[in-house]
């Protein structure tokens, strides 16, 4: 019986130094989950503000454009073709920085989505939406820039003709 008693003591024993070694491994993920947690987070936060701010440059560049545009007709307007085709350039140059800035709000949407795939938390599913609607938008006034570079390009055209 004595034998049956100190057998049980030693079972219990491991079992107590087991479950304090889940509790402890269990703390430890927690740990590390809640910091995965808070750099997901803080991801998505930066890649969201980073594609609204490439949305912005895209705005920029697409009002770039359309000044160059306006400046390409003046001169088509007088026969300035250097200076019809230096506004045209500057559209076109324009255009190319709002394909960028565009390529770069989408590239930062795709990482904030890909932080969501990892975590479906709230606040990252919100981020990766606004990076979302910030390429949308991005990838549009690249779309305008372009239309304006082309209408430069066409007054020069018919400056030339």
């Amino acid at each position: 019986m004595a034998d049956d008693i100190s057998t049980l003591r030693q079972e219990f024993a491991k079992i107590r130094t087991e479950f304090d070694d889940l509790k402890q491994r269990n703390l430890e993920i927690h740990a590390r989950y809640a910091t995965t947690l808070g750099v997901l987070h803080e991801l998505t936060t930066h890649t969201s503000e980073s594609a609204q701010q490439a949305a912005k440059a895209a705005q920029f560049s697409s009002e770039c454009s359309k000044q160059c545009l306006a400046a390409a007709q003046q001169a088509a307007a007088v026969p300035v073709v250097e200076a019809a085709q230096a506004a045209a350039d500057a559209a076109q140059a324009a255009a190319h920085s709002a394909m960028q800035s565009a390529a770069s709000a989408a590239s930062a949407a795709a990482a904030a989505a890909l932080a969501v795939s990892q975590h479906a938390e709230g606040a990252s599913v919100q981020s990766s939406s606004l990076a979302a609607e910030a390429s949308k938008k991005a990838a549009a006034f690249a779309a305008q820039a372009v239309h304006f570079s082309n209408k430069a390009a066409e007054y020069v055209q018919s400056v030339r003709r």
